[in-house]
């Protein structure tokens, strides 16, 4: 273990671990019913769990036991009773471990270590390429899409505590941090109902208020003073993305009214953030000749923010040009007194502009399909559209020059063509980049993206007029590779070059990782989206596009997620590297981007690694081709096997009444359905990938992350592959962090929890295989690392990764209690109350579950 790590690691043990054992005891005055004795009972608890799988017990005969032992209940309604509590209380628990990590995020990170913007400057200084840095910067930007995927298990009012107990922590304040773990007690971490699309909004202004307004702010004046060169055009070099309000994908709760209410919040959150910053300037330029001129401009924006029905007649060019003026004042006429803090308002507001993050539309390709042919039966299209093949349709749709004859009856049509209208409404008000991209899900045609362009012009858009950025999605394995002969299909279009043309030759291609994985298993997943980036970086450079991607990770390793930075900084050149833009979904916004210390660390982290790609790659190309024919192999090895458990007959029966996929719907904490369309039988094309992801992380499974991994490897080596292999993991920083994924996925399972299911007559089969593929890759990654411990190379984040299962260890084990009664009523065709108990008790134990993995979901 280095010296950094050895000391990040004491660092956690002392401001994490012992504070943690600490602050717990307090718990014992939180305002529960018989609190004293839960919390003892609790900790009795843990101790029967760990006995008790080491025993090789199952939960049942845990949790029987432990009544028998420890408690006096009989009636099954007070052992019920017990167990919520239980669950109460490990939820606070993992709450206070939340805050305790925030609190120590600057102790046990090298906020000027590798990876961060100070230490890419030093490495330019040494190396001497100021000029190559300019450039890069001038031409580099990051793009972070926060999203409403439904894997945030905090209510907003819990994530205000954790910032406030996580201030008191560090404050070491211990009246208010017992303050805090007492308003927790009497705060509701379950929603009665589920949040609407404006309440999700809300929930994610907030972090653009709180955490992104400043930790965007602190990066580009640094950017500015040590690389002045580098942003002289004045493009962001950071830009934010937002889908609560514009994401129509399987969520019939969003609607053109709900985008432009979302577009108003998120303008008058800007201007509210430029509101108190110029209050906070008018306090200290009181000087002759700004004065007055900052009063006017916060009197401009009060009177946009709080006058009801007051119009927007205030803009962003009119706020930086006031700025300006100011500025040079200050800097000729007041020996640049506070001119930090006019240029730290300046940068925001070329940051945000009139609309704090650009509202992107996204819908599925089969809605644009099904309206298309709506319009052709009511005439809005040439006669015969319907049987036409793709060529004739697309020539058939780029044709078109006018808009509707009338509005369309149909209700769906008709609610699509009012989102094109608002995209005008919040062109209008909140500038250009306000919403200006249109993303199409399940894309696998050329034609499903001149669907999308022909919309704009039935509504009303004139060709020349369209500014939107049409961003196709490619997510299944199949769709990854077609890519590519969509992409050339749609360059050798004439009116879709022309389009792009107007949008400066750069085509936006987004790529999902979470479908993709759900798909194809773990490798071939990512090895499928490299392929497709390779492909489609050389298909639009020889039409002369620019290519930009925008990759569609959420939390865990399985949709993308992990060490995301390492995989941008092991890219090479062959990969289009023009900017970097990502999601942020649901608990990663918290979990990394949560305060500003920790979003400003993972921005840079993600700067960094679109930079240093470029200017420090010791290699042109990622991987050679006998690596890359090594991973191929290894991939379709993987897809084999992971295949074969997809195939198998009772699998998403398995994962339906072993997990708590079924109750995920009932948690109520997004808008959006757990599946698409509405049919009742579940299938695994319908199902979405967080619901999925989310129950194997329940189970503690996870074998999204590592299923078919083990296997490849196994192959590999029967064929006198190894050393290949070996080559491979000591050369590759891209297979390297692809690794480092899997044992991350691998560290939060544990077998104990459902080897019961072992011998089940149904689902043991399933079970077993699951189980055997997991020693399997764990013996061969212990092989390839020579470690003997998964995570060894990430001391810090073992440790946590350990303490957090242990919190929640209690949980699981009543969540597969639960479980297990509710099923052995259904065997035994049982119905009555109690059912339904178990069946909130397991739903219930999802949110410390879930919350204590803060990648999960």
């Amino acid at each position: 273990m280095s010296h950094s790590s050895s000391l990040a690691l004491s660092q956690f043990k002392n401001q994490v671990g012992i504070k943690f054992q600490l602050y717990n005891s307090l718990f014992t005055s939180l305002p529960f019913h018989r609190i004293e004795k839960t919390g003892i009972m609790l900790s009795l608890l843990l101790t029967n769990c760990e006995e008790g799988y080491r025993r090789k017990l199952s939960p049942v005969q845990i949790l029987d036991d432990f009544f028998q032992r420890h408690t006096a209940y009989q009636k099954e309604q007070e052992q019920i009773d017990l167990l919520f509590r239980f669950v109460q209380y490990v939820e606070r628990q993992v709450v206070l471990f939340d805050a305790l990590e925030d609190a120590a995020f600057t102790s046990v990170n090298d906020m000027s270590g590798s990876g961060t913007l100070k230490h890419l400057e030093s490495e330019v200084i040494q190396q001497r390429i100021d000029d190559a840095l300019a450039q890069k910067l001038s031409d580099f930007g990051i793009r972070l899409v926060l999203t409403a995927h439904p894997t945030q298990f905090y209510p907003g009012s819990v994530l205000g505590i954790i910032n406030d107990l996580s201030r008191s922590v560090k404050e070491n304040n211990v009246n208010q941090i017992n303050m805090y773990l007492q308003q927790l007690g009497k705060t509701a971490f379950f929603k009665k109902q589920k949040p609407t699309p404006y309440d999700e909004a809300i929930s994610l202004i907030w972090y653009l208020e709180n955490v992104f307004y400043n930790a965007c702010g602190k990066i580009i004046s640094f950017l500015k003073n040590q690389f002045p060169n580098g942003s002289e055009d004045g493009k962001p070099v950071i830009r934010m993305g937002f889908w609560p309000g514009g994401d129509r994908d399987g969520n019939p709760f969003v609607t053109a009214e709900i985008t432009r209410k979302v577009a108003d919040a998120l303008r008058g959150a800007a201007l509210k953030c430029y509101y108190m910053d110029v209050r906070k300037l008018r306090r200290r330029l009181t000087f002759e000749g700004v004065e007055n001129e900052l009063h006017e401009l916060e009197t401009k924006l009060y009177d946009n923010l709080f006058i009801p029905g007051h119009e927007v007649d205030i803009s962003s060019q009119e706020i930086l040009q006031t700025l300006r003026q100011i500025r040079e004042v200050v800097i000729y006429k007041h020996n640049s007194l506070f001119v930090g803090m006019v240029d730290g308002l300046i940068n925001r507001v070329e940051v945000f502009g009139m609309y704090f993050a650009t509202l992107d539309i996204r819908q599925d390709s089969s809605i644009h399909q099904r309206i298309m042919d709506i319009f052709a039966e009511a005439g809005e299209l040439p006669a015969g559209y319907a049987e036409m093949d793709e060529k004739g349709k697309i020539h058939v749709l780029g044709s078109l020059s006018g808009p509707l004859k009338q509005k369309p009856a149909d209700p769906m049509a008709a609610e699509t063509m009012a989102s094109i209208e608002a995209v005008k409404y919040i062109q209008q008000f909140n500038g250009v980049e306000g919403c200006n991209r249109y993303i199409i899900s399940q894309c696998n045609s050329a034609l499903n993206v001149m669907e999308v362009l022909a919309l704009f012009i039935l509504g009303g858009w004139k060709k020349a007029d369209i500014n939107i950025d049409i961003v196709p999605l490619f997510e299944t394995i199949d769709d990854l590779i077609k890519a590519s002969e969509v992409m050339k299909s749609l360059y050798e279009d004439a009116t879709y070059m022309a389009h792009l043309k107007k949008r400066g030759s750069v085509q936006t291609i987004m790529l999902g990782f979470s479908d993709g994985t759900k798909d194809g298993g773990y490798l071939m997943a990512n090895w499928s989206i490299y392929k497709a980036k390779v492909e489609l970086t050389q298909i639009s450079k020889t039409y002369g596009i620019d290519v930009i991607f925008f990759d569609g990770r959420g939390g865990p390793p399985a949709r993308g997620g992990g060490k995301t930075h390492k995989f941008y900084s092991s890219l090479g050149q062959k990969i289009a590297n023009r900017e970097i833009q990502l999601t942020i979904q649901g608990q990663t916004v918290s979990s990394n981007f949560g305060t500003v210390d920790a979003a400003q660390f993972n921005i840079e982290q993600l700067l960094h690694a679109g930079v240093s790609n470029d200017l420090f790659s010791e290699k042109n190309v990622t991987l050679t081709g006998e690596q890359e024919s090594l991973i191929n192999d290894l991939a379709i090895e993987s897809l084999d096997v992971y295949n074969e458990l997809k195939n198998h007959p009772y699998f998403l029966e398995y994962l339906s009444h072993v997990s708590p996929l079924r109750f995920y719907a009932e948690t109520n904490i997004g808008s959006r359905p757990a599946k698409r369309g509405s049919g009742g039988r579940l299938s695994l094309k319908e199902l979405r990938a967080i619901p999925f992801v989310g129950a194997w992380s329940q189970l503690k499974q996870n074998l999204t992350g590592y299923y078919g991994v083990g296997s490849a490897f196994k192959k590999m080596d029967q064929d006198g592959r190894w050393h290949e292999v070996e080559m491979l993991y000591k050369e590759s920083p891209f297979f390297k962090t692809l690794m480092d994924n899997c044992e991350m996925a691998m560290k939060k399972c544990f077998f104990p929890l459902t080897a019961y299911i072992s011998d089940h007559p149904v689902y043991g089969e399933i079970w077993n295989k699951i189980h055997d593929e997991f020693e399997l890759t764990s013996s061969y990654i212990f092989k390839l690392s020579g470690k003997n411990e998964l995570m060894a190379d990430y001391p810090v984040e073992q440790l946590s990764v350990t303490m957090r299962e242990r919190i929640v260890l209690p949980l699981t084990t009543i969540q597969q209690y639960a479980i297990n009664k509710v099923r052995v009523m259904d065997e035994q065709l049982v119905q009555g109350p109690l059912k339904g108990v178990y069946e909130k008790l397991a739903m219930r134990c999802s949110f410390g579950i879930i919350n204590a993995g803060r990648n999960s979901a």
